[in-house]
């Protein structure tokens, strides 16, 4: 694979020309019904409304010739196929391949990548015999009564992910299951979710690669005192999802062990044991394989060519154009989904940790803008927040809105002649149209400018297939733009530093300070240490 410079591409001083006079979304009938059917791909279940962006065919047509020349498709295939792309050239790296897709790869006989497919194969079906065990009494409590609630301890893409599907697939849970999660080293958090809980009908799913994440091993030890404290095994209790011959990868210690794998990224494991677990119990195990089977089709639907007709790659390349052309360096992510409260969330972990990066892949800083700020809520909530800013800030931030024509519970009613998920679907689409047209005023306090990008992913329902689906739909959107700025988006560096100086101070307060002195009376460590200590 050849990986050029952004800055190189001929493709972007063409785009860089539209840019200086960009479409005008406020401009009289621009957008019309021929714009709305024209600027509208459906795809895996979904149909992506891209009218209010401020773009045209010329545009579109320097969008695919910049895909084209980056060769994001073919990378994104060599990807799929076991390339090592964690890597950059002449420094030390991870060097692994980057195979988030292959945990989804199990519906076929031909999997891109069939190593790698098949142990998670593999891990699949102990799954679905740990549940079987489960649902048929095999495994039960001290008491022999059935577990009904598990608890995943685990932090970033152990958390965020697994946490976001679970919250918006709730609908779909089994009856007498329920989930739980801490993440936070914040002992209020590990206190507040175990008081919630029968702790004697608990399973805890503790998640880390390494088996030393140091949040994770602490809170894991929070729960072991509580199993104790109330005279419970924690071995009957506690199950792991780590990394193979980790210091988690203990079946004397644990009720169940599940692997997962150094060629999968936390922020892409969602889809892996790393979800599937604490998913397949609460959903069982047909419905949690729904999810991958979502996944999966959009995987597929990536490795088109034509812009137009992969949905993941159109809008990476609607990305690039709002952030590096038309210079917007925020995008928010607006669910009109209640249930959808922390896929934001998890998006901002998968984006910014990903494609938050200033070194390209030859080792030299970048010259152009790379990954933007990531954020967002659920709509009706944050029309009352922050869409003021949206209408009338002088920031102007790109949207991404989210919904769903039926509601998941099936439980609404009609008001005054429309039910609550034709208000809810309704508030989108005319914020969707407030953003790009805007309204002449002569009160200025009541002009809106318009010309703020945005588009609608719409889909008929929030179901594990179509969670898999959005799920896949945004990792290939934050790979195709990293792959386009030429940046490594599958490592976090940028973590690391802040750990290593945790630990310092983490070893003064215990009296292990490095040296016989410790740290330096005048290092600004020790400085803070006494300012957030105060003596008594």
């Amino acid at each position: 694979m050849q990986f050029l410079d952004f800055s190189k591409l001929t493709a972007v001083g063409k785009l860089q020309d539209y840019a200086e006079s960009p479409c005008d979304l406020t401009a009289p009938d621009l957008l019309s019904s021929r714009r709305f059917s024209k600027y509208h791909l459906s795809s895996c279940g979904f149909d992506l409304l891209y009218a209010t962006q401020r773009l045209d065919d010329s545009v579109l047509t320097a969008l695919q010739e910049l895909a084209d020349e980056a060769e994001l498709v073919e990378k994104f295939l060599a990807m799929k196929r076991g390339a090592v792309m964690n890597r950059i050239e002449g420094f030390p790296s991870e060097e692994r391949q980057v195979l988030h897709t292959s945990s989804r790869d199990v519906f076929r006989e031909n999997p891109d990548h069939p190593s790698s497919a098949r142990q998670a194969k593999k891990q699949l079906a102990r799954l679905h015999a740990f549940l079987q065990d489960l649902e048929s009494g095999r495994i039960v409590n001290q008491a022999g009564e059935p577990f009904t609630t598990m608890i995943q301890v685990g932090i970033g893409g152990s958390d965020l992910g697994p946490r976001a599907l679970c919250l918006a697939l709730t609908a779909y849970g089994r009856s007498g299951h329920s989930v739980g999660f801490i993440s936070n080293v914040d002992p209020d958090d590990a206190a507040q979710v175990l008081a919630g809980v029968d702790l004697s009908r608990t399973l805890v799913n503790v998640v880390s690669k390494s088996g030393t994440t140091l949040e994770t091993v602490t809170n894991e030890r929070l729960v072991r005192e509580a199993f104790v404290r109330n005279e419970l095994d924690p071995a009957r209790h506690i199950i792991a999802v780590t990394g193979k011959g980790s210091p988690m990868d203990d079946p004397a210690r644990y009720l169940a062990t599940f692997h997962m794998y150094d060629y999968i990224g936390g922020r892409y494991s969602a889809t892996s044991m790393v979800g599937m677990v604490t998913l397949g119990f609460l959903l069982g195990y047909d419905r949690a394989l729904e999810i991958l089977s979502g996944a999966h089709a959009v995987d597929r639907a990536a490795e088109e060519k034509n812009i137009r007709k992969n949905m993941p790659l159109l809008m990476a390349m609607i990305g690039i154009w709002n952030h590096n052309f038309l210079g917007f360096p925020t995008l928010a992510v607006l669910p009109y989904s209640q249930a959808l409260v922390r896929f934001p969330a998890h998006l901002q972990q998968c984006d910014m940790e990903s494609n938050g990066k200033s070194v390209t892949r030859l080792g030299g800083l970048v010259r152009w803008q790379t990954g933007p700020v990531v954020w967002g809520e659920p709509g009706t909530n944050g029309q009352h927040a922050f869409y003021q800013l949206l209408h009338q800030g002088t920031e102007i931030v790109p949207a991404e809105f989210i919904g769903f024509r039926r509601c998941q519970y099936g439980r609404d009613f009609t008001v005054k002649g429309t039910t609550s998920q034709q208000k809810l679907v309704a508030n989108m689409l005319a914020q969707s149209l407030a953003l790009a047209q805007g309204r002449p005023h002569e009160n200025p306090n009541k002009y809106f400018p318009g010309n703020r990008p945005n588009s609608i992913l719409l889909a008929d329902q929030l179901t594990p297939y179509t969670m898999g689906t959005l799920l896949a739909l945004y990792e290939h959107r934050i790979v195709f733009q990293g792959l386009c700025w030429n940046i490594n988006s599958f490592d976090q560096e940028g973590v690391q530093l802040g750990k290593a100086l945790a630990n310092r101070l983490l070893a003064e307060l215990s009296g292990d300070g490095t040296g016989e002195q410790g740290l330096p009376e005048n290092s600004p460590e020790k400085s803070l240490l006494r300012l957030a200590n105060p003596p008594k």
